[in-house]
């Protein structure tokens, strides 16, 4: 909803939050559920009923917990039988520095400073200690926001006693222990009330009139941050942009003003801006961020203008480049199609209202930035939380080479009349196994990720993929594949419940990336393999469809299961049987050991 977008209108989305919420309950009905418990150091109903509409917007329907006002280290350390029978998926701990027990005193020495800054850290540390042992999922922590003012003026931010130096500190003792701790994320109160402005954010008048740590206006952008961290956890991140060229990576029309005469370099100040801008677009490949190009344009002309001896691209920058004369919203399509990728998992840079218009009229989930002028592209791309980075696997840093290597595959393709031999002719290798400690991040992402080739699309954290993964009543295998253009890296998971003679397959995903390489049959041998060591007699399949999931509905039926259960939702239970022999379905990859 355009309504929700950053620069979205605080006041607006407060005076109107409940029609917002009707029309995103009437504008889609596939959302993901997801049970989220908040515990507050401050009044935090507001909080929750802004971020429900983030949340919906990204198509996950919350339900929440909400501690009662400052239960938070009560209801962390001494347990609540209510939050226990809740039973989060996920636990935000919103505290701010009214939390903070103890400051300093100016008359303490270092030792009692010191004191007091151990107890602080300690407290909190108990508490996220405690939830990870009772309820095993992620949490986020507010860090804390600068005092709203300074005792000793600027001497507050490096003396031991000044209270801007001892929250400093306590951020950075937070900042260690999320490093060490896996699903266990900031949601960053400092940088988020500095960007807003401290002075209003921290408003005295909100805290003695209605026990609100932030400003009223001020909620909407915390609830949006944390929303994105949120939405992040549960694979609804962005995965690429599709960027114009002329006046959005460079000033100028190419075509008109010749690739001399474009605004980019450091000899002028628009020229600046938009080489600042190119550097900002290009980092992201190391988040795992996939770069393309949609202009109306010659293709010379696009090309010539990512020679020019200021720009920081080349032509390999960009997995897909369309620059001709189609309409936007077509080249948009057609560059989703040749990533396989929905659209919506692109979002679109161009600095023409109309253009972004017309594309986000085609495509109702695509977001399309406002960017307004150069100085600002940056600003609102960043604030805007598309790639918000709550893991980074190696295989993210190379992301971009993935979908080269694909697209070479597809180039390679059209050269065979028969697609068999193009298989044959790829060479391919699988490592099917049980999952390893080492890919425990990866095959996390990739299931909170996968929408498409994803049979009944449940979610896991790391600690619960961990537990089936060393629990002996599960059967987990995660799928490697290379070929003869490089490694695709980890691009399949399935996790089988075993109970007695009968697996039922909770979870089975596949990358689009490698759909129809017969990589799904690979992994079902493998399933079946192990299943015959574990005196399994029947295979149980689920699928429950959703709006991006419908490419498998025939999956069990193709790999010769007998459907037994369906009813109206088109939710279908599929059987395999084992005790009739069954014979191995790949013909292309060559299996190899994990």
């Amino acid at each position: 909803m355009k309504e929700l977008e950053y620069p979205f209108d605080p006041d607006y989305i407060l005076s109107n939050k409940k029609t917002i919420k009707k029309q995103l309950c009437e504008s889609q009905s596939d959302f993901m559920e997801k049970k989220i418990a908040v515990l507050g150091g401050y009044t935090t109903n507001d909080i929750l009923l802004i971020m429900e509409l983030f949340l919906l917007d990204y198509g996950i329907r919350p339900v929440f917990y909400e501690s009662e006002y400052n239960q938070f280290y009560q209801d962390a350390v001494f347990g609540n039988a209510a939050l226990e029978e809740f039973k989060p998926d996920i636990i935000y701990i919103c505290t701010s520095n009214w939390n903070v027990t103890a400051y300093p005193a100016m008359k303490d020495t270092a030792e009692q400073v010191e004191e007091k800054f151990q107890a602080e850290m300690g407290r909190f540390c108990q508490i996220w200690e405690k939830l990870a042992e009772r309820y095993h999922c992620p949490v986020i922590q507010n860090n804390f926001e600068m005092p709203y003012y300074r005792l000793l003026g600027n001497r507050d931010a490096y003396d031991i006693r000044g209270a801007v130096y001892y929250l400093t500190r306590l951020n950075m003792g937070f900042y260690e222990y999320a490093q060490r701790h896996t699903d266990f994320y900031i949601c960053d109160l400092n940088y988020i009330s500095a960007d807003y402005g401290l002075k209003e954010w921290s408003d005295p008048f909100y805290w003695y009139m209605y026990k609100y740590a932030v400003s009223v206006p001020a909620i909407p952008y915390l609830s949006f941050n944390v929303a994105n961290i949120i939405k992040s956890l549960f694979g609804k991140n962005k995965k690429g942009f599709v960027l114009d060229l002329d006046n959005t990576l460079w000033g100028g029309v190419i075509g008109d003003d010749g690739v001399d005469n474009i605004a980019l370099g450091p000899e002028e100040p628009e020229g600046e801006a938009y080489l600042s801008f190119q550097k900002y677009i290009r980092v992201h490949q190391e988040l795992g961020v996939i770069l393309n190009i949609d202009s109306k344009n010659d293709y010379e002309n696009a090309v010539a203008g990512l020679h020019h001896p200021d720009s920081v691209f080349t032509e390999k920058d960009f997995i897909v480049i369309r620059a001709n004369w189609e309409t936007k919203d077509r080249n948009f399509a057609a560059i989703a199609s040749e990533l396989n990728l929905l659209p919506q998992s692109l979002v679109f840079v161009d600095d023409n209202p109309a253009e972004r218009s017309i594309v986000t009229g085609q495509f109702m989930q695509v977001r399309a930035p406002d960017i307004g002028r150069v100085t600002d592209y940056i600003r609102v791309i960043d604030r805007s939380g598309f790639f918000e980075a709550t893991s980074l696997s190696a295989e993210d840093q190379v992301r971009g080479d993935l979908y080269r290597q694909n697209k070479a595959r597809q180039d390679f393709e059209a050269s065979f009349a028969e697609y068999g031999d193009y298989l044959s002719s790829l060479h391919m290798a699988a490592v099917i196994g049980p999952f390893e400690p080492v890919y425990m991040e990866r095959i996390t992402q990739l299931v909170n990720k996968s929408n498409q080739f994803n049979l009944t699309t449940k979610r896991y954290t790391q600690p619960d993929i961990a537990q089936m993964a060393a629990d002996p009543g599960y059967i987990t295998l995660y799928g490697r594949l290379t070929d003869k253009f490089g490694d695709n890296g980890i691009v399949s998971v399935v996790i089988g419940r075993v109970e007695g003679e009968h697996c039922h397959i909770d979870l089975w995903l596949m990358s689009c990336r490698v759909l129809k390489r017969d990589m799904e049959s690979a992994m079902m041998d493998a399933l079946v393999e192990e299943c015959r060591r574990r005196g399994v007699r029947r295979v149980v399949g689920y699928y429950f469809p959703t709006a991006k999931n419908r490419m498998v509905e025939g999956f069990y039926k193709e790999q010769e299961f007998a459907q037994v259960e369906a009813d109206g939702a088109g939710n279908t239970v599929w059987e395999l049987d084992l005790t009739q022999g069954y014979q191995n379905r790949n013909q292309y990859i060559e299996r190899r050991r994990s």
